[in-house]
């Protein structure tokens, strides 16, 4: 293990600072007593360079897009162009209020309402609100216009179903919300099982919210019929937009019926994200829901940008602000960047990513659901298990390898669950060598099992207590006693 800042000490001269302009003891005499330290904080005597190299150092310890394959399934750890990031850091973003008067900020709401036009037709929806930062605030705005569409109708609706595939936060939202949920299975195939789902559908559904391709990485070859029962029972159907890496420029939620539609622009769009954030989960509405979107929304009128000023029926607003505005304008200048052809590319090469591994993992791995995949797959590490290891063991193994671990163990419905995702920025080559990795570490397996059952050996630390780690946490340096932070 590393020292910790506090824990390093150096004889390095690190008086480079500026000389006072007048003496400490007249600058103290105009502090009151009470805030005056009585002895010497406990901080390390380092130089600049000493700082820059620890935590340079440290940082080199970490897995990152930057450095590492991410295969990382229904989280979309890809690439993020580092142009994003010179746009994103210019003066015209970073230093503008949102406090300044409206004709003062044109361009950066031009910006904004030019993004919701985007997001608009690359998913058939009518209008869309950019203030949730992230996928599962979105789920929430959307159930909060739910909500609010049956009580303008003088409807009392109690359920939202969720297929028993999608991702934890969906049921999670829903019972935030108020709502019971009802789990809707998974046929044969790994689609929506439309028979069950007929069964549960009643005039006390609000909603379905579904994936499309779902968390198994296939296409729901039945919505239209999904969407018309939905809407023929009363309820609205709300699209999950965590996978929709797959669907930019080939198809839209909108056509297929969804009615709310939450994006992830940190995985479809290229923001980087990781340890919580930063994050962007806008939401769109079909026209009947414009009106319960959160306030206050961006309009225009002629050449001028403004904020709405009265919204009767609006849900509220749900952040301060409007949405983390960092993360849009990074996705914006993807997206102008790319283009039509380009954001059309994203899916294209995420699908071939995935059917290419999908078929060249085959033969080591069990496939559950062995249909044509979209941008992610999951296999199954059952007949490792056979063997005395399991998928827990595997992802540890990677990591010795360079390779950042899968998602493990979800969807919980496929036993020894691995979820990769390989992206479309990922070349030929790095798809390979993964095979390559997948095949030693299977053949390990038999000849020194114990190598991966006590892996990472390459890591830092080696395997720690994760559910321990999450549920205690222990985030804070404390120095010596007797010493004053």
């Amino acid at each position: 293990m590393s020292e910790l800042i506090f824990e390093k000490h150096s004889l390095n001269d690190a008086s480079w600072l500026p000389k006072l302009e007048e003496p400490e003891a007249a600058i103290l005499k105009r502090v009151p007593k009470e805030y005056l330290r009585k002895s010497e904080p406990a901080f390390p005597s380092l130089s600049e360079l000493d700082v820059v190299r620890h935590f340079t150092n440290l940082s080199r310890k970490n897995f990152s897009v930057d450095t590492n394959f991410y295969p990382l399934g229904s989280c979309t750890m890809k690439y993020n162009p580092k142009s994003l990031d010179s746009i994103a850091s210019s003066t015209s973003y970073t230093q503008i209020h949102p406090y300044q008067d409206e004709e003062d900020i044109q361009g950066a709401l031009k910006v904004l309402h030019e993004m919701q036009l985007f997001l608009s037709d690359i998913t058939g929806m009518d209008e869309f609100t950019l203030q949730p930062a992230a996928g599962a605030h979105g789920e929430f705005c959307g159930l909060l216009i739910t909500g609010a569409y049956h009580r303008s109708k003088k409807q009392k609706k109690t359920k939202v179903l969720i297929p028993d595939s999608a991702h934890g936060t969906n049921p999670a939202s829903a019972a935030l919300c108020g709502y019971e949920v009802v789990q809707v299975l998974t046929n044969a195939k790994g689609h929506v099982d439309l028979k069950d789902l007929k069964s549960k559908l009643d005039d006390s559904v609000a909603c379905l919210m579904m994936t499309n391709p779902n968390t198994l990485g296939l296409f729901e070859e039945e919505i239209l019929e999904i969407a018309q029962c939905v809407h023929k029972a009363g309820g609205l159907l709300y699209y999950d937009g965590a996978n929709m890496n797959a669907l930019v420029g080939i198809c839209r939620p909108g056509d297929m019926g969804f009615d709310i539609v939450h994006l992830n622009l940190h995985k479809t769009f290229a923001v980087p994200h990781g340890s919580g954030g930063p994050g962007s989960g806008p939401v769109g509405v079909k026209k009947n829901l414009v009106q319960f979107l959160p306030a206050p929304r961006i309009l225009k009128e002629k050449d001028r940008y403004f904020f709405e000023k009265t919204a009767p029926s609006s849900i509220g607003k749900l952040r301060s602000f409007y949405g983390n505005f960092g993360a849009i304008i990074r996705s914006y200048a993807y997206i102008k960047a790319l283009g039509v052809e380009g954001l059309k590319g994203i899916s294209e090469n995420a699908i071939l990513n995935a059917n290419y591994l999908k078929t060249k993992l085959k033969s080591i791995f069990e496939m559950p659901y062995n249909d044509f995949c979209m941008h992610e797959f999951v296999l199954s590490a059952s007949s490792q298990k056979k063997r005395g290891v399991k998928a827990l063991d595997i992802a540890k193994r990677l990591l010795d390898h360079g390779v950042y671990a899968p998602t493990i163990y979800f969807p919980l419905i496929v036993d020894e669950a691995m979820m990769i995702e390989p992206t479309e920025t990922e070349s030929k080559e790095t798809l390979d060598e993964f095979v390559s990795i997948l095949r030693r570490i299977d053949e390990e397996i038999d000849k020194d099992p114990q190598k991966v059952l006590n892996a990472p050996h390459t890591t830092p630390v080696g395997r720690i207590d994760e559910v321990a780690a999450a549920r205690h946490p222990n985030l804070r340096f404390k120095p010596p006693q007797g010493s004053v932070l």
